[in-house]
């Protein structure tokens, strides 16, 4: 199966960071941490060190299945920052298949500068729609267009990554890992009700 990465600047937000690490392994879903700088050990925003499994430089990343992108500052811009992010960005953006999952400041000061999400239905963290030219700006907890799944800001980390579970596997793959974690047991709500 490819693989997922998730990618480290310093400065990134812990919360969205781990959290799709780990609804995506709970769903059976392999993904890596990649550090883009030249070391494993990468402190995010609130002064959390994290290991990344992977560096940047010594992966290939051919055939990926998503790259995701946590916000945070200076996280955000840090990743905006790494021309070798930016150009494997384009080239995900450009496959057949490929898929790009990004959160908070991320889909405006990453995605939009890159000018990726023009004519996309697109959210971020309030404030950051001003990096996206040309995309239609919901302001939505998570938006999914095609090759996107956004999402707004820390507190909709899980549902984030619940919707990157979905688009990869399917919404049953979603419903048994939300489940599992107590989002909404017993099947008393769904999904609908958290995307207002």
């Amino acid at each position: 199966m490819k693989e997922a990465y998730v990618f480290l600047a310093e400065g990134f937000e812990e919360v969205e960071a781990l959290t799709p690490v780990d609804v995506l392994r709970r769903a059976g879903l392999p993904v890596k941490t990649v550090s883009i700088t030249e070391d494993h050990e990468v402190t995010g925003a609130h002064g959390i060190p994290v290991r990344a499994d992977v560096l940047l430089g010594d992966t290939d990343f051919n055939g990926a299945a998503w790259l995701i992108l946590p916000g945070g500052l200076p996280g955000a811009t840090n990743l905006y920052g790494c021309k070798a992010l930016r150009e494997l960005l384009k080239a995900q953006y450009e496959s057949a298949d490929g898929r790009i999952a990004a959160i908070c400041a991320s889909p405006g000061v990453v995605l939009g500068q890159l000018g990726l999400l023009k004519g996309r239905k697109a959210t971020c963290y309030p404030g950051f729609q001003k990096y996206m030219e040309g995309a239609d700006y919901q302001d939505r907890r998570v938006t999914v267009d095609e090759k996107f799944v956004l999402g707004n800001g820390p507190s909709s980390a899980l549902l984030w990554a619940l919707a990157i579970v979905t688009a990869w596997a399917g919404e049953e793959k979603m419903s048994s890992t939300a489940n599992a974690m107590l989002l909404y047991p017993n099947g008393q709500q769904t999904m609908e009700n958290f995307f207002g």
